[in-house]
């Protein structure tokens, strides 16, 4: 059953430790079948409570699921062998266009706002027990959020949207709910949900956002949550319409203790208009990062939402990281209020490379998709072949899997840094990896 592994431990922490290493190693496979509780109590001379409790452990933690009398298995994505290890690794001398960053050239340079910052630090120092948000930072972002049209709120900071997504799902629910989340969708957040313990139910993703009908199937099933890209979704470019965004409001108002969280991918990079959905809902969280616009590194996301929601964060970090750098957040402010980044501009020029990018694609009979942000998503017959005859030609991309469940294969193309010559030659090596291929929704 486990071939040459052998599981290991007298208590339940050391024996899914055991179990949790093997897997992180790849000596135990996604799938792969683990012995029944009572069989591995006898091997390990323990009391099969013991067992269970071990077993439990690593269900809540995103390495195994359980179904019955089938037992218990790793699964197919367990947390501790995430979809980022899922990647292309780039040799000398081949273009990179997998890595999903932005443009370094459009990026602001960080300098100026942080000196400024420190210097106020030296003279108000930031101590134990005042806010947790700088208070410019909360005027500006609440007024960036009234104009968008994204309902009142109070306003937190966390380190980053993911961030920001885990403490709200932590705050709502518990081992064994589900979750229902885009597919394609961000692969960080396919391993965040059954890290904590919660099941992924998918929902098809067009041009214009999550497909309704999706949604109601997913909520009707027993999802207790829904996350939603709002732009510039990661990987397909999707951005909510105000038609789609009419057909997922009607869908939520019928189910209105679903807790809803939207992440605003494209705040600052993108030129479609937000829609959101917020305010169906009894409970609601919506997040803005400013990593695409300002840098990856600036660790820092805006998250507004219900006030139960909101509180409950809070009340979480103070237990742990406290507050998030009010250093980071006064050259944030700094950066906003200088126009540092220009963000028609940094939209226009992400907008002409993705449509240069996805016309050169259509001349060679082949569809793509990408609407918003800095990426196109190909939809292709054979993902792995794919990616390995683009890396042959020289091109490296990201394969589908790092971001879908049961969405068809495809690839991922950042298009952040793609200069007007090399679009031609880029979609020259995908029309000849893949061939022609007729146009297909990628659900």
């Amino acid at each position: 059953m486990l071939g040459e592994y052998r599981i290991e431990g007298r208590r339940a922490a050391e024996i899914a430790a055991s179990v949790e290493r093997a897997v992180g190693a790849g000596e135990l496979e996604p799938g792969q079948l683990l012995p029944p509780m009572r069989e591995l109590a006898v091997q390990l001379g323990v009391n099969p409570n013991t067992v269970a409790a071990a077993y439990r452990t690593l269900r809540e933690r995103g390495v195994i699921e359980t179904a019955g009398r089938r037992g218990s298995r790793v699964r197919s994505k367990p947390a501790t062998t995430g979809r980022e290890y899922i990647r292309v690794d780039v040799p000398e001398g081949v273009r990179d266009l997998a890595d999903g960053n932005p443009d370094p050239a459009l990026l602001p340079s960080l300098a100026k706002a942080f000196v400024a910052a420190a210097e106020h630090g030296d003279r108000v120092p930031v101590l134990y027990g005042q806010a947790a948000v700088e208070p410019e930072l909360e005027r500006i972002a609440r007024a960036d959020l009234d104009a968008d049209g994204v309902p009142d709120g109070p306003l937190t900071v966390t380190s980053g949207a993911l961030d920001a997504i885990e403490r709200v799902l932590a705050a709502h629910l518990k081992a064994g709910d589900a979750v229902a989340v885009e597919d394609p969708g961000w692969g960080s957040v396919l391993d965040l949900v059954p890290a904590l313990g919660l099941r992924t139910i998918p929902v098809g993703v067009d041009d214009e956002g999550p497909l309704p009908d999706d949604v109601r199937r997913a909520l009707e099933s027993g999802a207790r949550a829904l996350i939603v890209t709002d732009r510039a979704q990661n990987p397909t470019g999707a951005a909510v319409t105000a038609t789609r965004a009419r057909a997922l409001r009607a869908v939520l108002a019928d189910h209105p203790q679903t807790l809803l969280i939207e992440d605003d991918h494209g705040y600052r990079i993108v030129d479609q208009s937000l829609q959101p959905l917020a305010g169906v809902t009894r409970h609601w969280a919506f997040v803005r990062s400013v990593a695409k616009a300002y840098g990856p590194d600036l660790r820092l996301a805006v998250l507004t939402g219900d006030s139960v929601t909101v509180d409950r964060v809070r009340g979480r970090q103070r237990l742990g990281p406290g507050w998030v750098s009010r250093l980071v957040q006064r050259a944030v402010v700094g950066m906003w209020a200088d126009g540092a980044v220009e963000a028609r501009a940094v939209a226009g020029a992400y907008g002409r490379r993705r449509d240069a990018l996805i016309g050169a694609l259509a001349e060679r009979g082949v569809a793509a998709h990408g609407r918003s942000g800095m990426n196109v998503w190909v939809p292709v017959p054979d993902e792995t072949g794919v990616v390995a005859r683009l890396l042959h030609a020289g091109w490296a991309v990201a394969p589908g899997a790092r971001f879908r469940m049961s969405a068809p294969p495809g690839i991922r193309i950042t298009v952040s840094t793609l200069s007007e010559d090399e679009i031609g030659h880029v979609a020259d090596a995908v029309a000849s990896a893949i061939g022609p291929a007729p146009a297909r929704r990628y659900v």
